[in-house]
């Protein structure tokens, strides 16, 4: 009798330490997910487009995301990116966590752009040109260059991971009219005499205001019925009379480009960059005319311009 006694004390007592053990362990994995949780609510709003001052699913602003991410996980931070800049521990490059604000100056002046880091160097944001998406912090066509640091508003107890982008959207391939004004005008060290939009649909407020109405006042920007469309993109025949009025080139050399005939209204633009070495056109023989210039293009003729 007093063995069987024994017998079941020691049962009783393994299955109460097989509870302790599995509520010690449910409350660690908790803990680790907090950063799933976070990452979770910012992915879902993939896709929603940008919107000055905006802090909703109909439309986001950088700060505005990052705010109502965060909120949504029930942390609160200030509301823009100066204010989200100034809170938190400072966290180097090189020991980001996932969950760490990270930082990025797209204009002339102070901090303008925040997003959310969420490993493997990609940040989730809300873009003035594709609304929410994933970027790599260190795109070197863009943000490689524009980094400025990361705060730590939470630890989430989780080392950096590897998060699996989204089949979709796709990271866009082509420069904005607003990317490629923002590179003009501090290629060739643009200032306007003021920051006032003349296209309906800039504001003001715009982040990127200095540079499009710097773009405008020198003539490289026209606009269409008075509308700048700043997500807009450009052919390559566009970008060859963009780049030969804005830098002033000259020069003219004929090309044998398939695709270009000789009363083309493009043709002496883009004699003059191939006059100049900027373009060699395609290995096919094509210049590609109406193709949208991808952002390595832009690249590759912006170094050749000396």
């Amino acid at each position: 009798m007093k063995g069987e006694i024994e017998k079941i004390m020691k049962r009783f007592l393994f299955m109460l330490l097989a509870c302790l053990v599995i509520s010690v362990a449910g409350t660690s994995t908790a803990s680790a997910s907090t950063f799933d949780s976070l990452y979770k609510s910012a992915s879902s709003y993939l896709g929603v487009p940008y919107k000055y001052g905006g802090t909703t699913s109909s439309g986001f602003d950088c700060s505005g995301f990052t705010q109502a991410v965060f909120k949504n996980n029930g942390i609160s931070i200030p509301r823009t990116t100066g204010q989200q800049y100034a809170t938190g521990q400072a966290v180097s490059k090189s020991n980001l966590q996932a969950g760490d604000l990270v930082f990025f100056k797209t204009g002339k002046s102070g901090v303008s752009h925040v997003g959310i880091y969420i490993g493997s160097n990609n940040f989730i944001h809300a873009s003035t040109s594709k609304g929410v998406m994933i970027s790599s912090i260190n795109d070197p066509y863009y943000w490689g260059s524009r980094y400025v640091g990361a705060k730590r508003v939470k630890d989430f107890s989780a080392p950096p991971k590897v998060v699996q982008k989204p089949a979709a959207p796709k990271p866009d391939p082509y420069p904005s009219r607003v990317d490629i004004a923002v590179t003009l005008s501090e290629k060739l060290g643009l200032s306007a005499t003021g920051n006032t939009s003349i296209f309906k649909d800039i504001s003001n407020n715009h982040p990127e205001i200095s540079s499009i109405a710097a773009v405008a006042e020198a003539g490289i920007f026209t606009g269409n019925n008075g509308a700048f469309m700043p997500e807009g993109k450009l052919t390559r025949a566009q970008l060859a009379k963009v780049l030969v009025e804005a830098f002033g080139l000259e020069g003219r050399t004929a090309t044998n480009f398939n695709d270009v005939p000789n009363n083309h209204w493009a043709t002496e633009y883009i004699e003059i960059l191939y006059h100049n070495n900027i373009t060699t056109g395609y290995l096919n023989g094509d210049f590609g005319l109406n193709d949208y210039v991808t952002k390595g293009q832009f690249q590759k003729f912006i170094d050749r311009i000396k």
